[in-house]
């Protein structure tokens, strides 16, 4: 993948982001940050006060409902915040290319709260998980895509 220079490169993993700028050119980039982002988000045994309800089920007895998972949800806020951040940004016209780089549900989720005007500057996209990733690995994966 090329990297436009100064194209805006997010990592993000539902817990954290890592927003990034390309300094370098197309084939040898240069990846500088700009800013980052990380949440406390226990588990959901670790969130949650109760144990799942009971309702009764017409013939069979009593039936246990799913346990709310508090630690998705935790993950969709903070993806939905990011989305609001990147519109900031777009709206006052501090990128005009981004690269988003997160695993698939992370991204699925942040591509549906995209602003269009993020969206039309939505350069690439690789689902990967790389928020764990040091600078120049992120920088030889997106190369090598």
């Amino acid at each position: 993948m090329d990297i436009p220079y100064e194209a805006w490169v997010l990592v993000a993993d539902g817990e954290k982001f890592l927003l990034l700028q390309n300094e370098g050119d197309r084939e040898y980039p240069n990846l500088k940050v700009i800013t980052h982002e990380e949440i406390e988000n226990p588990p959901t045994r670790e969130q949650g006060t109760d144990r799942p309800g009971r309702y009764e089920d017409v013939g069979v007895g009593k039936s246990a409902v799913e346990q709310t998972d508090w630690h998705w949800l935790e993950k969709e806020r903070f993806v939905k915040d990011l989305a609001e951040k990147l519109q900031n940004w777009a709206l006052h016209d501090r990128f005009s290319k981004l690269i988003i780089v997160a695993p698939p549900k992370i991204l699925g989720v942040l591509r549906s709260n995209l602003h269009e005007k993020v969206a039309e500057r939505v350069f690439g996209e690789v689902d990967k998980d790389l928020s764990n990733h040091t600078i120049d690995n992120i920088e030889r994966v997106l190369v090598a895509v």
